[in-house]
C-alpha cells in the first residue's frame, strides 16, 4: 500500500533533530537538536531572550538558512529538496519595521509577489483593495501613498498585507510589532489575534514578550541557548516547572489577566 500523500497530513511543517552552526563548528551551534512539529492552522510563537535562536529557525523554515544536520519540512518536504524561490513564494515574511520597499507606492508592495507570479493586473488590483481593508486600511486612501507617509502602526498592517498578498499557507513573522509603541502594539495584537483565527494560515510567530506569546499562541516554544527547552498552550505553559520558565513568567503582572 503506497504511504499516505504529504498534502493530507496534519504537520504543515517539521523540524527532525535539527542543528544548525556556522563554519562548520558544532561547539559553536546557534540551534542544537531541535525536533518539533507544527500543525496546519496552529499560530505557535517562538519565545525567548535574544540570541536564543527563534530567528534561526524562521529562517530555516524557507532556506534563507539550511540545516548543518538534520532536516527541515516544509508541507511534507524537506527544504533542501525544494526550489529556494518557489518555497519563498509560498511563505508570507513579515519582519519588525514591515521591511517595504521605501520607492513603491503601498499598492505596489502589496502586489510584489502577486506581480513576480505574473497574475494578470485586474486580479492584482482587486486582491490589494481586498488586503487593505483586511487590515483595515482605505485602499482610496492609502494605496497610491508611500512607506515614508505612513505611521509605524500603518506600515505593519502593510507589512501583514503583503505577506498576505498570494494567500500562502503559512505565514512567518519576526518580532513584527516589537518597535511599535505600547497602545499601537496592543491594538495589532488584539487585531491580529482576530485575524489569524479567520484565515486559519500556519504561523510561526517570534517574540521575546510572554505576554504577547500567550495572548497569540495556540502553543509557545521556549528557546533556550539554541535548546528547546519548553512546549506547551498558554495555559499549561504557566505552569511548567522550568528555570526559564520562571524567568518570563516573573514578568508577568497578575492584575493584566494574562497569568490567570
Amino acid at each position: 500500500m503506497n504511504a499516505k500523500p504529504a498534502a493530507f497530513s496534519d504537520v504543515a511543517i517539521e523540524f527532525r533533530s535539527v542543528n544548525y552552526h556556522i563554519n562548520d563548528i558544532p561547539a559553536g551551534a546557534i540551534v542544537s537538536n531541535i525536533s518539533l512539529s507544527i500543525s496546519r492552522g496552529e499560530t505557535l510563537v517562538l519565545l525567548g531572550r535574544s540570541g536564543s535562536g527563534k530567528t534561526t529557525l524562521l529562517k530555516l523554515i524557507n532556506r534563507m538558512l539550511v540545516p548543518s544536520r538534520g532536516q527541515v519540512l516544509v508541507e511534507g518536504r524537506s527544504t533542501t529538496e525544494s526550489d529556494p524561490i518557489r518555497l519563498r513564494r509560498g511563505i508570507g515574511y513579515v519582519i519588525q519595521e514591515a521591511g517595504l520597499f521605501p520607492h513603491f507606492t503601498i499598492a505596489q508592495n502589496v502586489a510584489l509577489v502577486p506581480t513576480l507570479e505574473k497574475w494578470d493586473s485586474a486580479r492584482i488590483a482587486a486582491r490589494v483593495e481586498e488586503l487593505l481593508r483586511l487590515v483595515g486600511l482605505d485602499p482610496a486612501e492609502f494605496s497610491a501613498r508611500h512607506p515614508r507617509e505612513l505611521s509605524g502602526g500603518q506600515r505593519q498592517r502593510v507589512g501583514v498585507a503583503r505577506a498576505l498578498a498570494a494567500d500562502p499557507p503559512i505565514l512567518l513573522m519576526d518580532e513584527p510589532f516589537g518597535a511599535l509603541d505600547p497602545v499601537t502594539r496592543a491594538e495589532l495584537q488584539r487585531e491580529f489575534s482576530a485575524l489569524a483565527r479567520r484565515l486559519a494560515k500556519t504561523i510561526v510567530f517570534v517574540t521575546h514578550d510572554i505576554r504577547e506569546a500567550l495572548l497569540l499562541g495556540s502553543r509557545i516554544a521556549l528557546l533556550h541557548a539554541g535548546h528547546l527547552v519548553a512546549l506547551a498552550p498558554p495555559r499549561d505553559f504557566l505552569r511548567l516547572d522550568h528555570p526559564e520558565v520562571h524567568a518570563f513568567c516573573a514578568y508577568l503582572d497578575p492584575s493584566d489577566g494574562v497569568a490567570q
